[in-house]
């Protein structure tokens, strides 16, 4: 935006109601510009409200989150006041804000001066052209996440991004901005704590995190919003895990996911574009060689070919189906589900103008309407077909008429019997933030009444994207009440992933370097709670990857929450693409299957992150430095950039190789404090089953036709199940009832010190439920155990009060390759020798 700055100043206090209050209310004085309001309040003992707006300046109307109460039961709280200054004493925390200038809000723990977060006096609160600008101090040493999804590396400090989201096929991981997510969470993070700043806004603007620098002001970050005043949120934790569960109490945890996203999901653009033999035969061809290769697979994608019009002219028409492609899609998705195989649909929200709705849509005031012309607002869309365009209009989701149509056309898909939406294109890369919206939908309704300017500047083009996924989740729930809707979106907000439980990184590209940027945004996005993601794997667009990067590539994606492969592919003479499918390679197919199955064999450990994240907002996979702040190490600069490895849950730690022709990898194992006398380190997973002591740089053998770097953190567990697609109790849904195989099996690896434990007991707990309720009974598993030069002593508890009661019984104990100790039950418990497994492992039985 046009920069026109104006920094408020000579503040008056408005006195409180009450003399001890923890908040702060402020109005800069008149001048030739209009008064601005500034506020300060105090929510949680950890939670800080920051508003400035003004007349011309209003706080945008449909803000991501709604203002919480405030909740300050039981906590001490003190205040100390001056004619210009107050200090506020909350809990273990210290707020001060002083206005002899400008508003500046200081954060930091109680007794020490050193501030977590301080506002850049003189220039602090600034209103800017249509918008405002927030400037903070900048410290240079500390990490700097959040932000949904950014480019590579993990840390953005030093660097300038975009808050909006953009179609950006093909992106750079390393140089691409914006890309899909607009998330304004901005963490910072050190070894003595953490101070989140997120604002609510739906609207555009930038995030400079230290990289402006000027001779006046010093080293500082500023937050910019297109429109409107600021309401921010400020969060304080003592670690990255306090903030991120705080954020989630404050816009909502994750919601439930199904067990069976967390499978292969299987994708492609090119097969529902073939027209001979018609795309449907070409699907049920492809399930049927997952079947031939032994490939286990959950569900499949389905691009938007099928809805593509099998008559001039041939573009997309959401909603509809391509009766040449797809001649019963009733009976065709019926024999999908007979592979045991679930079905995701592509829908964009937009319609050309030969959609047998437009009109509909034009004459109900669906779209938005052009200042100028009062006319729809057409722009140039990629809805005709391969990479072509066409003139269109994107559905305005605050018009009643136009988020009915939409749940309408959801419900017209479930009832066909597609299982889930994949809610994709949904960035709304509107061309004019004049355009005029509807704001008769009823979930907009009560902000509509306010007196704010009806433009998709103020409100938010990505208001849209939420409202979308409000419509989809909403359709979806209503036909299956029961049953917890699964919407996968490309865009998000946080407001958005109340309705869509899953996302992924978008249109990345095939190369070895955006294999491994792709770990930084896992990371971020975690962060941000959108924890069930992941990456295409092998990449959607560029080159088809070689048989080691293909491999590399799977054998990363098994350790993330969404394991998909789906592509396009740019081919010649073609405007379908190419596909990457898991048999590609005859070589390596049995490798490939392998991998694959072994994600469904460690599903239940994947699926108890994801509930996990569910119940206290951790996301399953993690920046090595998290639960080991206290490791000088981790705030080190490479592995701030969280490129080459992460945790996935707390006991496996993942790592990669990341350039064609490299056997080994260098990887750091990190510790608790210095003095942990329990600190135990860690094991290789993979031959040559080394134990290795935490707080060193190893090389770690990683030959690629092997296995990428996996450790385990002495300790931990792994709950496992069998190889393959299995049904859990309780999941009669149609896919559900053709898997042959019963969830009735589970082990758990675990990894006891090579001597003893000290009388040092190591503890687990695993969740399951029935995968598909949509407020299921959860039950917990722990596994405990301790050891000795000569055995390992276990003890087993279940809680199964949840209502969940799982079909095995039994629980087989799997011991590190090489440790051949004698396991028995702590309490008496019968536990029988079973043998050794296929990857020479001693495995004893658990008796229920």
């Amino acid at each position: 935006m046009p920069q026109k700055e104006f920094c408020p100043k000579g503040y008056q206090e408005i006195p409180e109601k009450h003399q001890n209050s923890p908040d702060v209310h402020l109005r800069s004085s008149s001048s030739s510009k209009q008064q601005f309001d500034f506020s300060f309040e105090t929510i949680r003992q950890n939670l800080f409200r920051v508003v400035f707006s003004s007349q011309d300046h209003p706080i945008p109307p449909y803000p991501s989150v709604s203002k919480p109460e405030t909740n300050l039961r039981d906590v001490q709280i003190s205040a100390d006041s001056s004619s210009s200054a107050k200090t506020i004493q909350v809990g273990d925390v210290t707020a001060s804000v002083e206005w002899a200038q400008t508003p500046v809000v200081s954060l930091s723990w109680t007794g020490e001066e050193k501030p977590l977060h301080r506002d850049l006096p003189l220039r602090s609160y600034v209103a800017d052209a249509t918008g405002i600008a927030h400037y903070t101090e900048h410290d240079r040493d500390a990490l700097h996440v959040g932000l949904g999804e950014k480019r590579a590396p993990m840390d953005l400090s030093g660097r300038n991004f975009l808050l909006s989201a953009t179609d950006c096929f093909g992106y750079d991981v390393y140089n691409s901005d914006p890309l899909y997510k607009h998330l304004p969470l901005l963490v910072k993070a050190t070894a003595n704590g953490c101070v989140a700043i997120f604002s609510t806004t739906h609207g555009r603007g930038s995030w400079s995190v230290g990289s402006e620098i000027d001779g006046l002001w010093g080293h500082f970050k500023v937050y910019r919003q297109d429109h409107g005043g600021l309401e921010q949120y400020l969060i304080v934790g003592k670690t990255i895990k306090d903030v991120v569960r705080s954020y989630a109490e404050l816009v909502g945890f994750p919601i439930l996911v199904p067990r069976w996203a967390y499978g292969y999901i299987s994708g492609g653009y090119k097969y529902t574009m073939i027209d001979e033999p018609p795309a449907n035969q070409g699907l049920l061809e492809f399930a049927d060689k997952l079947k031939e290769h032994g490939i286990p697979c959950s569900a499949h994608q389905m691009s938007s070919g099928y809805s593509i019009a099998e008559k001039e002219p041939k573009v997309r028409n959401v909603f509809t189906w391509n009766k040449h492609r797809f001649p019963n899609p009733e009976e065709w998705i019926a024999k999908y589900h007979a592979h045991g195989i679930r079905l995701l649909t592509n829908i964009k929200p937009f319609l050309l103008g030969s959609h047998p709705d437009f009109k509909r849509l034009v004459d109900a005031g669906a779209f938005f309407k052009d200042e100028d012309t009062n006319e729809p607002g057409y722009m140039r869309l990629w809805s005709a077909g391969g990479a072509t365009g066409g003139d269109g209009c994107h559905i305005d989701f605050t018009s009643s008429f136009g988020f009915k149509w939409w749940y309408n056309g959801v419900q017209s898909l479930k009832r066909a019997g597609i299982d889930a939406m994949w809610n994709d294109n949904n960035e709304y890369t509107l061309p004019d933030d004049d355009w005029k919206l509807a704001l008769d939908e009823p979930a907009v309704a009560k902000a509509a009444q306010k007196q704010v300017t009806n433009s998709v500047g103020l409100w938010g083009r990505a208001i849209h994207t939420e409202l979308m996924g409000k419509s989809s989740y909403d359709a979806l729930l209503d036909i299956e009440p029961q049953h917890r809707p699964f919407v996968l979106t490309r865009s998000a907000t946080a407001g958005t992933m109340r309705y869509a439980g899953s996302t992924w990184s978008g249109d990345n590209v095939t190369s070895w370097d955006n294999m491994k940027g792709a770990n930084a945004l896992s990371l971020n996005a975690g962060m941000s709670l959108l924890q069930c993601s992941g990456h295409d794997i092998g990449g959607f667009e560029g080159p088809q990857p070689s048989p080691e990067l293909l491999l590399r590539w799977i054998q990363l994606g098994i350790h993330s929450p969404r394991f998909a492969i789906n592509c396009f592919k740019t081919a010649r003479n073609s405007s379908s693409g190419d596909v990457i499918e898991p048999w590609m390679y005859p070589e390596i197919t049995p490798l490939v299957r392998d991998t694959i199955k072994r994600r469904y064999e460690i599903l239940p450990y994947i699926y108890s992150l994801g509930l996990e994240s569910h119940l206290d907002a951790s996301p399953p996979q993690r920046w090595i430095g998290w639960g080991f702040e206290s490791d000088p190490e981790v705030w080190t600069q490479t592995l701030k950039s969280g490129e080459e490895q992460f945790w996935f849950g707390d006991t496996i730690l993942v790592g990669g190789v990341y350039q064609p022709g490299v056997n080994v990898a260098r990887f750091y194992l990190p510790r608790k404090a210095a003095n942990d006398q329990f600190d135990y380190g860690y094991v290789n997973m993979n031959a040559p089953y080394t134990y290795l002591a935490s707080g060193q740089w190893v090389e770690i053998p990683s030959e690629w036709k092997a296995s990428i770097p996996l450790v385990a953190r002495i300790g931990g567990a792994i709950p496992v199940g069998k190889s393959v697609h299995t049904k859990v109790p309780g999941d009669d849904t149609a896919a559900s009832l053709a898997v042959q195989e019963d969830d009735d099996y589970r082990g758990v690896e675990i990894f006891p010190p090579q001597g003893g434990s000290h009388g040092r007991v190591f503890s687990t707990t695993w969740y399951e439920d029935d995968g598909i309720s949509l407020h299921p009974g959860i039950s917990r598993y722990t596994i405990s155990y301790s050891s000795t030069a000569e055995k390992v002593i276990v003890e087993f508890a279940r809680d199964e009060q949840g209502g969940f009661v799982p079909a095995w019984k039994d629980l087989d104990i799997i011991l590190h390759n090489g440790d051949e100790r004698r396991v028995v039950s702590e309490v008496g418990k019968s536990v029988e020798y079973k043998g050794k497994d296929s990857r020479g492992r001693v495995v004893y039985t658990l008796k229920a």
